[in-house]
């Protein structure tokens, strides 16, 4: 009779099916040695993980502002003493340095700091000249030309702002009067007093992250005089943004003034000297008041935008910034892309 196995009962493999069936044995091996690999593997990984537990973590050594890390970064490299820079959640930048290397690294830094003292919190920033206004004032500069040269004849017309046709759709006009001036000496005024003030601001933000919200800004008061007004009210000018920018630069001060002017007169010296400033150059023949006082107002709130611990410890110049200075300009094509 034939013998049967049951298929739930393993057999053990014989002498003759080994060599019957030399696979088997191969398979076997092949087991065999990738057990050994992992467990090699797992005896590595622990003995890898034993050896950094026992390596002690990084020590900070310095923190501060993005210029003061910058060049305590430089002076470390310059020492071949390799470190890492951090920017924590509070604001400041941090230095961290291996353990070892912590009494060398901090040893520099003092010798740097004692040949170069550190200023004071929030110092008086000298004036000093500087280009980044430029690509800002670009905008009515061009515009202008453009119209006293009648390159574009209905351009003066189309751009105005006009009280009566803004308030009946035409709200691109708030836009488009930015860019256009009466003769060669408003331009000439707007120009200066808009570098001037443009480039204070540069020392404390970079311009990018805060001149499109000064633009719109302006717009929006631009729209608020028309709204007051309600007549045959026309105005043109960059004067707004002016205005608007020194109103902006005010509330940084403000923000920034020491702590130890906190509950004092002191404090409010940025904004009462911006207001003082406002009022001195915004009364005048011909002169659009209301259009300063709102530009004023709402350069104020746009103060308020960035963040204290970027106005007070810096941050690089970002990708961002590109996109900002791109919004700038797209403002101003869209008002007179709409204009005409």
């Amino acid at each position: 009779m034939p013998h049967f196995i049951s298929p739930m009962i393993r057999r053990r493999p014989s002498a003759e099916d080994s060599r019957s069936h030399p696979s088997a044995n191969t398979e076997a091996v092949a087991s065999s040695s990738s057990l050994e690999s992992a467990q090699s593997s797992i005896e590595q990984s622990a003995e890898q993980s034993a050896i950094e537990q026992q390596i002690p973590p990084d020590v900070r050594i310095s923190e501060g502002s993005f210029k003061q890390i910058r060049d305590e970064s430089l002076v470390l490299l310059s020492q071949g003493i390799s470190h890492r820079i951090e920017l924590s959640e509070d604001g400041p930048f941090q230095i961290f340095v291996e353990p070892d290397k912590r009494r060398a690294a901090q040893f520099q830094i003092r010798l740097y700091h004692r040949e170069n003292p550190p200023r004071n919190e929030n110092p008086p920033l000298p004036l000093k000249f500087t280009y980044h206004p430029l690509w800002v004032l670009a905008v009515p500069i061009v515009c202008t030309l453009l119209d006293f040269s009648n390159a574009f004849t209905p351009m003066h017309n189309a751009g105005i702002a006009d009280a009566n046709k803004i308030l009946h759709g035409e709200w691109w006009r708030t836009i488009t009067a930015m860019t256009l001036h009466g003769d060669s000496r408003h331009l000439a005024g707007n120009l200066v007093s808009g570098f001037l003030a443009l480039s204070l601001l540069h020392y404390r933000i970079s311009l990018a992250k805060l001149v499109p919200f000064l633009a719109v800004a302006s717009a929006i008061a631009n729209f608020f005089v028309a709204l007051t007004v309600q007549t045959n009210f026309r105005s043109l000018g960059f004067s707004g943004f002016v205005f608007a920018t020194i109103g902006c630069l005010a509330v940084i001060e403000f923000r920034l003034m020491p702590r130890e002017t906190h509950g004092m007169l002191r404090r409010f010296a940025p904004l009462c000297g911006a207001a003082s400033l406002a009022v001195f150059l915004g009364l005048g023949e011909n002169a659009d008041i209301l259009g300063h006082l709102y530009g004023f107002i709402a350069g104020l709130l746009c103060g308020f935008i960035p963040k204290k611990k970027t106005l007070r410890w810096g941050t690089p110049t970002a990708v961002t910034d590109i996109f900002w200075v791109l919004a700038y300009y797209v403002l101003f094509v869209i008002g007179w892309a709409l204009a005409f």
